[in-house]
């Protein structure tokens, strides 16, 4: 038995079955709640948990399904190539609503940390939560954090991102698809982008190139944040 889960298969289908009991359980609820990516995060926890499998076991697998992250965020080029002429005409409403989107997410981590008391350390991994893992990694690194905790932190800001996206636009009355794409990608990076596709090729086209304007503000910025 544990040969068999000793195996990058055995990660692979447990993410892939997970992901697909969470799509199903969608379908069924029609809940924002219900999001396939919490579900599939939930049961493969609980599993691993529960089966007391270590979780090295698990990532021989899982380390091959992120191997896909980079190919597939390089795919979301395509939806901004197709809206090419709406991007170029609101150039500057995207530029500024990114740059805006950056500078809140960086003061909210650095008020928030002072508020707490959390020490720099901590800070410094958290710094990145809402920008691509690879540049948040990057990132932590530069001024000592934890790359783990940065991790945690990225995944955490992509998931509410996935989940909230369509009850915040209501909330706060966002109806151009523009700023709502702008503010998903701004935020919540490649999870969040996922959901924008799946609200509108628009969404998910300003969401992406969002996702990168994001984290070179963000690069540019955090040592600002950091003194």
């Amino acid at each position: 038995m544990l040969e068999a889960l000793n195996t990058p298969m055995f990660g692979i289908v447990l993410s892939v079955l997970a992901f697909r009991i969470g799509m199903w359980v969608n379908k069924k609820i029609k809940h924002p709640l219900a999001n396939p990516l919490l579900i599939a995060m939930t049961l493969i926890v609980l599993l691993l948990v529960l089966f007391d499998i270590p979780l090295d076991m698990y990532e021989k697998g899982s380390a091959i399904i992120t191997l896909f992250l980079a190919p597939v965020t390089a795919v979301l080029a395509l939806t901004i190539y197709r809206q090419r002429a709406l991007l170029m005409s609101s150039l500057l409403p995207v530029l500024l609503g990114t740059l805006a989107g950056s500078v809140a997410s960086l003061f909210s981590i650095k008020w928030t940390s002072g508020l707490l008391g959390l020490d720099r350390v901590v800070l410094a991994s958290l710094m990145s939560k809402s920008v691509t893992t690879p540049i948040a990694i990057a990132i932590t690194e530069q001024f000592g954090g934890i790359p783990a905790l940065t991790v945690a932190s990225t995944v955490i800001s992509g998931t509410l991102g996935n989940l909230l996206a369509p009850l915040l636009a209501k909330m706060f009355f966002i109806s151009d698809p523009i700023a709502h794409g702008v503010g998903i990608g701004s935020c919540s990076h490649a999870l969040g982008t996922s959901k924008a596709l799946e609200i509108g090729e628009v969404e998910g086209a300003m969401s992406s190139i969002a996702i990168s304007l994001s984290g070179i503000f963000t690069v540019l910025l955090a040592p600002l944040f950091f003194l």
